[in-house]
């Protein structure tokens, strides 16, 4: 059931996980007789994205939530049931906990101290152990939750990711390049927006790549799943490569006066050949692309002599007309590197469908 609930999206995997830890963090509370309130909130704030985060977590939180809880009791025993007694717990719970590097674990303690107060017992040992323990049982219904309940696989989301990353890249590829001649504050101002957008994009990316390795260091995956997951961060690690050149080219001060017609018929015509490797799934290259870049390849040289010194006599050792024919040509580079790691990609694919 659960399972068709993750297919259909109703519902994602963390929050389906939530509900779960709460539900059993209730029923043990309830079957024990103790406080449901502060346990569920433990539960609903300690699910994270991945196991490794959830032990490594959980080994912070109990003795963060035991500081407070003792913290709690201490303050309550000298000022009462005051709103002086809430803002001293809460300051000295995250001021302990970060100075003992307990910081995974301010919220749940902080939580766990304030919400102690308005239900004290005249016994305090009993309330600080009862508030100890409720919050115990949802730290640990959560983190054996996590750990064995729908282990998330973030790879899917990762290759989709990888994918729009290029589809995107390759429009604002051709953006820059035929704007040049444009000359357009406008423009140039919504290609920065774009860049930004592409390298949040690349960043989210990048954090479920991070997600996905440490998963696997405690749930099983075949060689195949590891060995597609490495190509995508070599496509990843090619892709920020990109994003390096695509942020030189938006502040090349470049003029269209600055080129001939014929070299800015080469720039538009290279631009449209690398636009269809980015959006192609298997960056396959064309011959006449690798011919196009021999030609700029020249012509980058032949501009370097060219205009080495300017009239002004001072000495530019690369104008930003063989800036932009550097970039565009290091762009290439990368793009031979991808058509490589695509090929290697397929042929895993036909090993893996030969296998089966």
């Amino acid at each position: 059931m659960l399972q068709a609930i993750k297919r259909f999206k109703l519902l994602g995997s963390r929050t389906l996980k939530t509900g779960i830890s709460v539900f059993l963090t209730a029923l043990i509370c309830g079957f024990f007789n103790l406080p449901i309130i502060f346990a569920v909130i433990t539960a609903i704030v300690t699910i994270e994205h991945t196991a490794a985060d959830s032990i490594k977590k959980a080994a912070v939180r109990f003795p963060a939530s035991a500081i407070g809880a003792l913290l709690a009791t201490a303050f309550y025993g000298l000022f009462g049931k005051g709103a002086l007694t809430f803002a001293l717990v809460a300051m000295a719970t995250i001021a302990v906990c970060h100075k003992l590097k307990l910081d995974a674990g301010i919220l749940v303690a902080t939580i766990t101290a304030t919400a102690m107060i308005p239900d004290f017992q005249d016994h305090y040992f009993v309330s600080f152990f009862t508030r100890l323990g409720t919050t115990s049982i949802g730290i640990i219904v959560s983190t054996f939750v996590n750990f064995f309940l729908l282990p998330p696989n973030y790879s899917p989301m990762i290759y989709k990711n990888i994918n729009g990353l290029y589809n995107q890249a390759g429009l604002l590829l051709k953006r820059i390049i035929y704007d040049i001649t444009a000359e357009s504050k406008e423009k140039t101002r919504s290609n920065q927006r774009s860049y930004r957008q592409l390298t949040a994009h690349l960043e989210k990316t990048l954090q479920l790549s991070s997600y996905q390795r440490e998963e696997w260091k405690y749930h099983r995956h075949t060689n195949e799943e590891m060995v597609a997951f490495q190509l995508s961060q070599r496509k990843l690690a090619a892709f920020q490569q990109i994003v390096y050149h695509l942020g030189n080219l938006q502040y090349v001060q470049t003029k269209g006066s600055d080129f001939s017609e014929s070299e800015k018929e080469l720039l538009h015509s290279l631009t449209d050949h690398y636009v269809r490797v980015l959006l192609d799934p298997t960056h396959s290259i064309q011959e006449e692309q690798f011919q196009n870049v021999a030609h700029l390849d020249r012509l980058f040289w032949k501009w370097k002599e060219d205009h080495v010194i300017k009239k002004t006599t001072y000495r530019h050792h690369l104008p930003p007309q063989t800036i932009l024919l550097y970039e565009m040509l290091c762009f290439h580079d990368v793009l031979e590197e991808l058509q490589d790691l695509s090929a290697k990609q397929m042929a895993l694919v036909e090993k893996c469908y030969l296998r089966d």
